[in-house]
């Protein structure tokens, strides 16, 4: 026994740790099976988001008028963004509020209060879209075509506003907590002016004081094969918007029988101070200069009968080197004939032109944005030729830039409020890591330097 006690010692120490190693591989094995089998259960988070994108594109959210919305379809909208994104609803660090009822304001403070708090903005609401108009799926159908999803607001505006909360849910998942603190505001009636949803939101923001270092809203995009003489797409970020007006003409003159037609007529009259010469390139005409469309004409009762009253309406999309009186004089003096009475139906001047040098630190923010994404691209400021609820926030920032990287090939400009308006699946995926980065990338304290690839139009 002398001689097998150390032996028996050494050999019980062995098996101690050899059992101890199996028990560690077991275990190892264990854990990383059961890891294994949770992610199996939880499908990828980018899957997850081309699931609840088509869920929003289904409800009508549509604005008729300023008094009729439908405010159904806009509850379950609110419905299914809780259900949607839970961490955003339920996180501590984010702050939401109903305004107007059916517009949403978060609040992300951030770990540096001294640093401005920015605002990025989207709306729910549609314009109103019928099958029978010609599309190639119903336009409430999110309907899958050739990696396209179809449907009314996948361009205006839901792709944005579920984009910017899935990018938010991500980054909370994450654990991440932003430096500089930051809005997102969700208006409910944008296509018809903005004058509830916006609007309150703006007077939310007034009453605490805020001040923002700048705020981003849809309107100009990435313009692929768009501009005439420029090779390559070019990634156009609005400085600044068109005013608009409404300018009604009418021609009075006495009725009379169409046997005996005098030599003018207030129809006639009419059609000559409309006359215009048509631009021959419409989408790219639209952002160098004023235009003018005549909307509606009005004159007659009967066949047989010369009306006595003729009306048109002009919509005019004003440029920012134009202000409203201008336009306004302009047409007087085009028209040159005093049977036709002007008058100005509604109208406001165009926005003011927000900054876009190296100083500028949200244009500078989304520009890098945009070429960390795609290198290649153009990136140049540029006028968005509508009118969106960024409009109203002007007394908050003195720069609001009109973007979001939604990719557009020659023709697509039609499907904007037309038939067949469509994202691809790609482009919806390249939109949530576009705001994921923005936001990480307004974590700076100061403007990087100038990002290596210089792109000038």
């Amino acid at each position: 026994m002398t001689d097998s006690g150390p032996k028996f010692k050494i050999l019980k120490f062995l098996k101690i740790i050899i059992c101890s190693f199996i028990i560690t591989l077991l275990l190892l094995f264990t854990v990383a099976s059961l890891r294994t089998l949770s992610l199996d259960k939880q499908p990828p988070l980018i899957d997850l988001f081309l699931f609840i994108h088509p869920e929003a594109i289904r409800i009508p959210t549509v604005s008729f008028s300023e008094t009729e919305i439908n405010t159904t379809a806009l509850l379950e909208f609110d419905r299914l963004l809780r259900k949607a994104f839970p961490t955003v609803f339920s996180s501590s660090l984010v702050h939401h509020e109903l305004v107007a009822k059916y517009s949403h304001l978060f609040w992300v403070p951030g770990s540096q209060p001294d640093l401005m708090p920015y605002l990025l903005l989207a709306h729910i609401d549609v314009v109103p879209a019928s099958e029978s108009d010609g599309w190639d799926a119903p336009p409430f159908s999110a309907q899958e075509i050739d990696d396209f999803i179809y449907g009314r607001g996948t361009i205006d505006d839901k792709s944005p506003v579920m984009g910017i909360l899935q990018a938010l849910e991500y980054l909370l998942i994450k654990g991440y907590v932003p430096r500089r603190g930051f809005y997102i505001g969700l208006g409910h009636d944008e296509e018809v002016s903005g004058f509830k949803g916006a609007m309150s939101i703006v007077r939310v923001l007034k009453q605490r004081g805020v001040k923002l270092s700048f705020v981003m809203d849809e309107g100009l995009a990435i313009l692929d094969g768009v501009i005439s003489g420029l090779e390559g797409p070019a990634a156009l970020i609005g400085i600044s918007e068109k005013g608009q007006a409404t300018v009604k003409l009418s021609v009075a003159m006495l009725p009379g029988h169409s046997s005996m037609p005098p030599r003018e007529t207030s129809i006639g009259i009419l059609a000559a101070a409309v006359k215009r010469v048509l631009e021959r390139k419409p989408d790219t005409n639209a952002f160098v200069r004023t235009t003018t469309a005549v909307t509606m004409f009005n004159a007659g009762v009967k066949v047989n009968v010369i009306p006595s009253l003729a009306e048109a309406y002009v919509n005019l999309r004003i440029h920012s080197a134009q202000s409203l009186q201008e336009v306004l004089d302009l047409i007087q003096l085009t028209v040159g004939d005093q049977r036709v009475k002007m008058e100005l139906v509604d109208g406001f001047d165009p926005l003011p032109v927000s900054s876009s040098d190296e100083k500028s630190f949200g244009f500078q923010i989304i520009k890098k944005t945009v070429l960390d994404m795609f290198p290649t691209v153009t990136v140049a400021p540029g006028i968005c030729i509508g009118n969106t609820d960024s409009r109203h926030f002007k007394d908050l920032t003195n720069d609001i830039y009109r973007f979001a990287p939604v990719w557009f090939k020659p023709g697509d400009a039609q499907r904007f409020h037309g038939i067949n308006e469509r994202i691809s699946k790609k482009n919806y995926e390249e939109l949530v890591v576009f705001y994921s980065s923005l936001i990480q990338n307004c974590d700076i304290q100061k403007l990087p330097e100038p990002h290596s690839s210089v792109h000038e139009l």
